[in-house]
């Protein structure tokens, strides 16, 4: 049996990513108007938590029962991984009592490993390298507000951190121009830079960046993990606050995004972050629910 597995965007191809995006706007028309499916009854997906969570883990969650399946939250407090099982023991005891497996968990490797030895679809539901799956919502969200990415200009503004990865693989499937802002010492891997160094440019300054943008986006400045460095980067970062004045810069309808837990004051302004007829962050984070819904079924599908 062929596996699909989603560890990184670059796991599809141009036409299944739109595939998948027009699928999610289906499955949220569906959803508005009281429709659920049950696509997945009697399927269970098994979601691996390493790292805390909010919008993953209710997006997947309710994804599955809004679909007919269910879904088992296992932490490593509770699981033989958190015990020091080999990540490939514990993808083949797993992958054998459940039919997709989700993981959020730190090193990239992890993600690697499991679906290496899994008998079942595994998605990455974050990791210190990438986040594919809030992509997918951003997409969504862009063609719900704008239509196609395509030939857009995005502005990254903050850490190259794993959204921002996941933004220079977005580039290269939605062909658009990416343009990163962030301050020396912060930029994003070089090799995966490198992958997509045709349409990406990094800039250190951000209105630069900014300028003639049709969607701006930024994250926190220190992620789950790098909390010892909050106070050496809040210094680093103080002149990457994307607010309204920043936003002048951009082209006169583009939208703010961001993935969410957001810190007022810091990264966002909180006037921005409220103003709905620039930010777009509560479409954005409930998308999170209809996207991941497609890629599932997109993956089962794939994988029978």
């Amino acid at each position: 049996m062929a596996i699909r597995h989603f560890l990184t965007l670059t796991d599809l191809s141009s036409e299944e990513l739109k595939q998948i995006i027009e699928r999610a706007i289906e499955l949220k028309t569906l959803r508005t108007q009281g429709i659920n499916t049950d696509l997945f009854r009697g399927k269970v997906l098994g979601m691996i938590f390493e790292k805390s969570s909010t919008r993953t883990r209710v997006s997947f969650e309710a994804g599955m029962a809004q679909m007919g399946g269910s879904a088992l939250f296992l932490s490593p407090r509770d699981t033989q991984l958190g015990r020091g099982e080999p990540v490939e023991d514990s993808a083949r005891v797993i992958s054998s009592m459940v039919d997709m497996v989700m993981i959020r968990t730190f090193g990239h490797q992890v993600l690697e490993r499991f679906s290496e030895y899994s008998k079942v679809p595994v998605i990455n539901a974050l990791s210190d390298s990438y986040h594919p799956c809030q992509l997918l919502a951003d997409i969504q969200t862009f063609v719900e507000h704008r239509g196609s990415p395509e030939g857009k200009v995005v502005a990254w503004v903050g850490d190259g951190n794993n959204m921002c990865h996941s933004y220079i693989n977005a580039a290269r499937l939605c062909n658009f121009e990416l343009r990163i802002a962030c301050p020396p010492g912060y930029e994003p891997n070089a090799n995966i830079l490198a992958s997509a160094s045709d349409r990406v440019t990094v800039v250190h300054d951000p209105v630069e960046a900014v300028k003639e943008a049709d969607w701006v986006a930024t994250d926190v400045w220190a992620s789950m993990g790098q909390e010892t460095e909050q106070q050496i980067r809040l210094k680093a970062f103080e002149n990457f606050l994307v607010d309204h004045e920043l936003m002048s810069h951009a082209n006169s309808d583009a939208i703010f995004m961001h993935c969410l837990p957001a810190h007022r004051g810091e990264e966002v302004s909180a006037e921005l972050l409220e103003d709905d007829d620039i930010s777009v962050v509560w479409d954005e984070a409930e998308n999170r629910l209809h996207a991941q819904k497609a890629l599932m079924e997109f993956l089962q599908d794939y994988s029978r």
